[in-house]
C-alpha cells in the first residue's frame, strides 16, 4: 500500500489535528477513514452472505462465521482500489476482491440480490452510528459532566447578568454555565436517540426487491436477516437509497450541538477580556501568547472552537442538498457525502478542544464580585435599580418605573452610586425598605449563603434597606437553584448514558 508523510497530507485533519489530537483522530479514522469505508462494506457483503445461508437453512456455526470473518478482514483497500482502476466501480471492484478470499461454495453468494447502495448506504449507517456511539458521544458526555463540575463549583460565585453587552441583573456564574448544561444536555439526548434511529436496505435497484424476489419467497426476511447481522432496521421506503433524513437529522444535531459549544466559546472568549477578566483558560508554564508581546496570555482555545465551527457548520447546506435524487437514484451525492467524515470528525475536535478548556477553566471570583459592584450604566450599585422599582411598585407606586429612572440619572449626574441617590430620597427609600422586610430580606434569613448576614444594627426599614442595595449579589433571585438543580439532573442523565 502507498505511504504518505502526514505533512503532505492536504487537509489540516491529517496532519495539524492527527497529531495534536491522536487518541481522538485514531478513534475516530476506525470509523471515518476510507480503510474503514471499505471494512464497513466488506463487512456488509459477509452479513448478506450469512443472511443467504440462514434463509437456505445452513447452520452458521461459530467456525463458519469465523470463516467468513477472517476471509473479509484479508481484504486490503489497496487490493480494491487496484480492481477499481480496472472496473472503474467501487462496489464492483470490493466484489470481485472479496470473492477471491471466500470458500469457493460461498463465492456465488457474494453481493447477490443486492445493488451497490445496499451495500454503501447500510455500511454508511453502520459507520456512522459507530462513530456516533463509541467517538462523538463519549466526547460529548465527557464535556457535559465537565461543565456540570463547574457548574455545582461555581453556583453560588456572584456575577452580572449581561443583556446587549450591558450589565442587566445579578446572576452567578453556574447558572451562566448551566445553560450550556442544559442546552448541550438535551443535544447530546437526541443525538443518542438519532444515532439509534439510522436504517439500512436490501431493497435493490429500485427500492422494490426486484432482485431479491427472484431468489427467495420473503424478500424483506432477507432484508431482516441482513441488517440483524449488522445491527440495524431497515428503512421503511427505499428507492435505490435508504431515505435520506435518518441521517440528515443525526447530522442536523450534530451541527446543533456544534452551534451550543460555538456559543459556549463565544462567552467564554469575551469574558476573558482584559476589561473583563472574569475568566481565564489554563495556561501551561512553556505556553507562549504571543510571538512579540511576551504577557500575552490569549484565549486561543476558545477562539480556535469557535474558528473550527465557522469551518464546518456551512456543511449542512451540502446535507439538506444530498436529500434529493432524482426519480429512484441518481449519482448527485456520491462525491458531496464522502465529506459527511470530514464534517464528524471537526465536529468531535472542537468538542474535544472545548473539553480541555472546560478542565482547566478558572473564575476570577474576586474580579466577578468587582464587576459586579463596579456599576452598570456607570452608576454603582445601578444593577440594583430593577428590584427597586419592583419593590416599589408593589408598594403601590404606579410610576414607580419612572421615578426609579430619574433616581439612577440623578446618580450618573452627581457621580455617586445607586444607594447614595436612593437615599436622598427617604419616602421611596421608606417604601421599598417596607417590601423588603415583608420579603424578611432584611433580617439575613433569606438568600443563599454567602449573603445571609443581615443589616449591621436594627433600625427603620429606610436605613436598613440601604444595607440591601450595598451588595447587589443578594439580588440573584433563583440563580444558585437553577445552577445546581440542572447540574445534577444533566450528570445524572449522563451517567445514565452509559457510552
Amino acid at each position: 500500500m502507498e505511504t504518505r508523510d502526514i505533512f503532505q497530507n492536504i487537509s489540516p485533519l491529517d496532519h495539524r489535528y492527527s497529531v495534536s489530537e491522536r487518541p481522538l483522530f485514531e478513534a475516530l479514522s476506525s470509523w471515518l477513514s476510507e480503510e474503514a469505508s471499505i471494512a464497513a462494506c466488506v463487512k456488509a457483503e459477509i452479513a448478506l452472505v450469512n443472511a443467504h445461508l440462514s434463509l437456505r437453512g445452513k447452520a452458521l456455526t461459530a467456525e463458519l462465521r469465523d470463516t467468513l470473518r477472517a476471509a473479509g478482514d484479508r481484504v486490503d483497500p489497496a487490493e480494491v482500489y487496484a480492481e477499481e482502476d480496472k472496473t472503474r466501480h467501487n462496489i464492483r471492484a470490493l466484489v470481485n476482491v472479496l470473492k477471491k478470499k471466500v470458500p469457493a461454495e460461498f463465492a456465488p453468494l457474494v453481493h447477490l440480490g443486492a445493488t451497490s447502495a445496499d451495500i454503501l448506504d447500510t455500511s454508511l449507517a453502520c459507520r456512522m452510528k459507530g462513530c456516533c456511539l463509541k467517538a462523538a458521544l463519549p466526547a460529548l458526555v465527557r464535556l457535559e459532566l465537565l461543565l456540570c463540575a463547574f457548574v455545582e463549583r461555581e453556583a453560588e460565585t456572584p456575577q452580572a447578568g449581561r443583556t446587549h453587552g450591558q450589565h442587566a441583573v445579578p446572576i452567578t456564574v453556574g447558572f451562566a454555565f448551566a445553560e450550556y448544561v442544559s442546552r448541550l444536555g438535551k443535544s447530546i439526548l437526541e443525538i443518542k436517540r438519532l444515532a439509534g434511529q439510522l436504517r439500512g436496505k436490501l431493497a435493490g435497484a429500485v427500492g422494490a426487491y426486484n432482485a431479491a424476489s427472484m431468489i427467495v419467497s420473503d424478500p424483506e426476511e432477507l432484508e431482516r436477516l441482513y441488517l440483524a447481522e449488522l445491527g440495524l432496521e431497515a428503512s421503511e421506503h427505499s428507492t435505490q437509497l435508504v431515505e435520506p433524513e435518518y441521517l440528515l437529522r443525526l447530522l442536523l444535531e450534530y451541527n446543533t450541538a456544534f452551534g451550543i459549544i460555538a456559543n459556549l466559546a463565544d462567552d467564554l472568549r469575551n469574558l476573558q477580556r482584559t476589561e473583563i477578566g472574569e475568566l481565564r483558560e489554563g495556561f501551561a508554564a512553556d505556553q507562549v501568547g504571543s510571538s512579540t508581546m511576551p504577557q500575552k496570555r490569549n484565549p486561543w482555545n476558545s477562539e480556535h472552537v469557535k474558528s473550527l465551527w465557522k469551518a464546518f457548520m456551512p456543511r449542512v447546506v451540502s446535507f439538506y442538498m444530498d436529500q434529493i435524487s432524482e426519480h429512484q437514484r441518481d449519482l448527485s451525492n456520491s462525491a458531496s457525502q464522502r465529506f459527511i467524515a470530514d464534517y464528524t470528525a471537526g465536529f468531535c475536535l472542537a468538542v474535544s478542544r472545548m473539553t480541555a478548556v472546560i478542565k482547566d477553566l478558572g473564575a476570577d471570583r474576586e474580579r466577578c464580585l468587582a464587576n459586579l459592584r463596579g456599576g452598570a450604566g456607570g452608576i454603582p450599585g445601578g444593577i440594583l435599580a430593577e428590584p427597586a422599582y419592583i419593590l416599589l411598585a408593589e408598594s403601590g407606586v404606579s410610576d414607580a418605573h419612572e421615578i426609579i429612572r430619574k433616581i439612577t440619572l440623578k446618580a450618573e449626574g452627581e457621580k455617586t452610586s445607586f444607594a447614595e441617590a436612593l437615599a436622598s430620597e427617604p419616602a421611596v427609600l421608606r417604601a421599598i425598605g417596607g417590601q423588603l422586610s415583608k420579603l424578611g430580606l432584611l433580617s439575613g434569613e433569606a438568600g443563599p449563603a454567602e449573603t445571609r448576614d443581615g443589616p449591621d444594627s436594627a433600625g427603620p426599614p429606610e436605613e436598613t434597606a440601604l444595607w440591601w442595595f450595598e451588595k447587589p449579589e443578594r439580588y440573584n433571585g433563583l440563580s444558585v437553584k437553577k445552577a445546581r438543580g440542572l447540574a445534577e439532573k444533566y450528570k445524572k442523565l449522563m451517567e445514565e448514558l452509559n457510552v
